[in-house]
């Protein structure tokens, strides 16, 4: 089987080894005649990313570049991003990176046209109707890590440092328009963000799986999405040379974040507080939640495991399911605790509010409340 092909569910997906080539032909399909390419500071002079301009420029799309990304965007990011933006002429994004890229990328190209506050977008409700979509950018999509997913997500996570709290702005126009999905460009990972980012795409299968609504085509998804973290993940992990491997950690990761439009929970839940507050990396921090997150939700969750299990080659129905992923984490060197993270002296009172708060509490098959949430942190530490 040749791992190649152009896929239009959800979006536009050009994926295969070296499609990072049709980089030009992307942008100008999506509208886009002079991008200006978001990564972060660490990607901004890595050789993938030099190429990458050095093909934009020999198509007469120039090199402009901004990397000002932070591990968790701010909303400080997003106003230099669109100063820069503005004041450039720019009439499109090329989002580049891991999901910290991609989420402001896609925010940058979002805002572009707006006059409200990023904040007036929150995924609440229909807040989403306030944007005025004639002012929304276009957007070109190109990950260099398998985890995140937000190359097909309709949503950027943005930490509001007012309040230190992670906010998921929303709109279904910030789904990019073109993907390229290139897993050569995710072989020089370093084996902890191998991990972290493989770890936060099986995640969003879990939650997506777990997730009480009804959404038969994410249910799918969700699954298959699963088997190919158990079968690729440890193998890109210990040979990041694996260029299938690679590959198929990428459609784990399209496929996680496809998959949650059914739902997330607890774990999510939970992340995006500690990560906005403690500064821990959002992939590892799902996968330091998720035994444990199991173990919260498993009265509810068990059957439905017990055929997952099945699907996915595990003997012992949903507690062989649990015991796997536990094994997964000792394999791929995840910390067991959230203290072993580098969590210390939390504050158990404002993060069991900003959980409850946080819109991902709703989709948990269990009901999040005060004192379960607490208890599930206090196991977690």
């Amino acid at each position: 089987m040749t791992l190649t092909g152009n896929w239009s569910y959800p979006t536009s997906i050009r994926f295969g080894a070296g499609r990072i080539a049709e980089i030009g032909g992307a942008c100008m399909a999506a509208g886009i005649r002079r991008p200006l390419l978001v990564t972060d500071r660490g990607l901004s002079g890595m050789e993938i990313t030099q190429r990458t301009l050095d093909i934009l420029d020999g198509e007469g799309m120039g090199r402009a570049m901004f990397d000002r990304v932070d591990p968790n965007p701010s909303g400080e990011n997003l106003s230099d991003g669109l100063r820069l933006y503005r004041e450039g002429g720019f009439d499109g994004v090329i989002a580049f990176g891991g999901g910290s890229a991609l989420d402001l990328g896609k925010c940058i190209a979002f805002m572009a046209g707006q006059t409200r506050p990023v904040w007036d977008f929150e995924d609440i409700g229909d807040w989403w109707t306030r944007a005025d979509p004639k002012g929304i950018h276009p957007i070109v999509a190109v990950p260099t890590t398998a985890g995140t997913g937000s190359e097909v997500g309709r949503a950027g996570v943005l930490t509001n440092a007012e309040i230190n709290e992670k906010k998921i702005i929303f709109h279904p126009k910030m789904l990019p328009s073109v993907v390229i999905c290139d897993p050569e460009l995710t072989v020089g990972m370093p084996k902890h963000i191998t991990a972290g980012t493989g770890l936060d795409a099986f995640a969003h299968c879990v939650e997506a799986y777990s997730s009480p609504f009804y959404h038969p085509m994410s249910q799918g998804i969700a699954l298959e999405g699963m088997r190919l973290v158990k079968e690729y993940l440890p193998r890109a992990y210990h040979d990041g040379s694996d260029i299938e491997a690679r590959a198929q950690m990428m459609s784990a990761a399209a496929m996680g974040a496809t998959a949650f439009q059914k739902g997330l929970g607890a774990i999510h839940a939970l992340s995006h507080p500690i990560g906005a507050v403690h500064h821990t990396h959002h992939g590892t921090t799902n996968a330091v939640c998720m035994p444990e997150v199991l173990r919260f939700n498993a009265d509810a969750i068990r059957e439905r495991f017990d055929a997952a299990a099945a699907y996915l080659g595990i003997a012992g129905g949903f507690d062989g399911f649990r015991a796997f992923v536990d094994e997964l984490n000792a394999e791929l060197a995840i910390p067991k605790t959230l203290s072993e993270l580098g969590v210390s002296d939390p504050d158990l009172d404002a993060l069991v509010e900003a959980a409850l708060r946080d819109p991902s509490t709703g989709g948990n098959p269990v009901k999040m409340t005060q004192e379960n949430t607490r208890k599930l942190l206090e196991a977690l530490l």
